[in-house]
């Protein structure tokens, strides 16, 4: 089941929301021109392939690599910093649109300051879930799937009957359908938390996916977003008292 969009006015610009989509695919982008790609001979039992890998770049020296993180006294920098980086075109347009599509709700509930320090800091927790079923893991870790993953536990908790336009596969076809937030959302929930029991604590295995960092930081979502004001956030956007700056 996939995202489209969904059908939930704002009454502000999501500045912030846009502003933090830029700057990942800024980022994206220099990482790519800076990296150098060379080729690799891989001996497969079919004979030698030829690839090709990129080294270098950003994500060289911004990564998060959780041993890193345990060990040495800048590591901790890199949980932010990796949270704007990313592997490929698929990684990061499935993180923004994720993004768009639920960060300018909950931007609009919590106010542009609280909701960039609440990307933030959803985007650690899930970034620290990983570190810590992973301590001495020398995997180089990258994405905003914690912190997106954590905006989406928030629009659960505050929209959970918004409308979604989805792409919901039936059978061996795929339709477009508006399903409730509960169900796109706690569909996509319910997989994370499967995997990452499956995968062990969310190692990075089976196709490099820090499924820990996810159920990090959408558990973080939903327990900051109770603590800030859960539903009486929504109310206030309604209140004359309302203030979008905050």
């Amino acid at each position: 089941m996939i995202p489209l969009r969904d059908s939930n006015p704002t009454r502000t610009f999501p500045a912030v929301t846009l502003g933090l989509i830029v700057l990942n695919v800024v980022v994206f982008l220099l990482d790519r021109l800076t990296a150098v790609r060379h080729a690799v001979d891989v001996v497969t039992p079919v004979g030698v392939i030829r690839t090709y890998e990129s080294v270098g770049g950003l994500s060289s020296g911004f990564s998060m690599i959780p041993v890193d993180v345990v060990h040495t006294s800048g590591g901790w920098l890199t949980i932010f910093t990796s949270m704007f980086l990313h592997a490929n075109l698929l990684h990061i347009g499935g993180n923004m649109l994720y993004l768009w599509i639920f960060g300018n709700n909950v931007e609009d509930s919590l106010g542009k300051i609280r909701f960039l320090l609440f990307y933030l800091a959803v985007g650690a927790a899930g970034a620290g879930v990983h570190v810590l079923t992973n301590p001495q893991s020398d995997v180089p870790t990258i994405g905003a799937s914690g912190a997106v993953a954590g905006v989406m536990g928030a629009y659960l908790v505050l929209f959970p009957n918004a409308r979604i336009l989805a792409l919901v596969p039936i059978f061996i076809v795929s339709t477009l359908m508006e399903v409730p937030a509960v169900l796109v959302i706690g569909f996509w929930a319910v997989l994370q938390f499967l995997n990452m029991n499956w995968l062990g604590g969310g190692e990075l295995r089976g196709g490099g996916v820090a499924y820990g960092a996810h159920v990090g930081g959408f558990v973080a979502g939903i327990v900051l977003i109770m603590l800030l004001g859960g539903r009486n956030l929504v109310d206030r956007r309604y209140s004359r008292r309302y203030d979008p700056d905050w």
